[in-house]
């Protein structure tokens, strides 16, 4: 019964661990609305806001909160580690016949002594890791906030829905307006502290990822 107790404990347990699918409207990545602009004063009987106004010589590039820029994702990465440990170490010790008072006391007619014999250790270590990664497409995200300096603050989300599952991007960073191309288009690669995130959820995201117990069993966990 007790067995039967701790197994029911353990499953609780690793059951409590496995994360929650990700959902979109995350709050985080939510567009932000620009400032509510006040009515302008018709003094003279013009209609101008100098809070909506583009100059005639402006290209039209995000600038204020609340306007959306589009990330061009050029991301790509490679890596590859190999290592090598090899450790081996041999003992042998032996302690002569003692003596005392002169006389060397002997069991059965033999010397007495002690002999530790000989002792090998050896540990031989290989390991290989070879990763690749890229990621291209495009998502339209809105600036968070203007920093002092100019620097401009974005964060955006992008859902798919497909018939198996959904697919997400989430970017979020910072740009500086002299990156902000004609088109209105930035490179990922020209994110400062850029946080991208691809993954899915649903059916085909599930088949592709390994199962609690199976993470239990070749974790650090298992004692074997």
């Amino acid at each position: 019964m007790k067995q039967l107790l701790l197994i029911c404990a353990a499953t609780l347990m690793l059951g409590g661990c496995v994360s929650a699918p990700p959902k979109p409207d995350s709050p985080h990545f939510a567009p932000v609305r620009p400032p509510a602009m006040q009515a302008p004063r018709e003094v003279t009987g013009s209609i101008f806001n100098a809070a909506t106004s583009n100059s005639l010589y402006s290209d039209g590039r995000a600038h204020r909160v609340g306007d959306i820029i589009t990330i061009v994702l050029q991301e790509s990465t490679s890596s590859s580690k190999s290592n090598k440990t090899t450790v081996d170490k041999s003992n042998s010790q032996t302690l002569g016949s003692p003596t005392v008072l002169g006389i060397q006391p002997t069991v059965f007619g033999k010397p007495l002594s002690v002999s530790s014999g000989d002792t090998t250790t050896a540990f031989d270590g290989e390991g290989k890791s070879d990763m690749s990664n890229s990621l291209d497409g495009n998502i339209t995200v809105t600036v968070h906030e203007v920093m002092p300096n100019g620097l401009m603050v974005v964060k955006g989300e992008k859902w798919l829905t497909l018939n198996q599952g959904d697919e997400y991007i989430r970017v979020s960073g910072m740009i500086r307006p002299q990156d902000i191309s004609t088109s209105n288009t930035v490179y990922s690669t020209q994110l400062a502290d850029a946080r991208i995130t691809y993954s899915g959820s649903g059916a085909l995201n599930d088949s592709n990822s390994m199962g609690w117990l199976s993470k239990f069993f070749i974790g650090p966990l298992w004692p074997f």
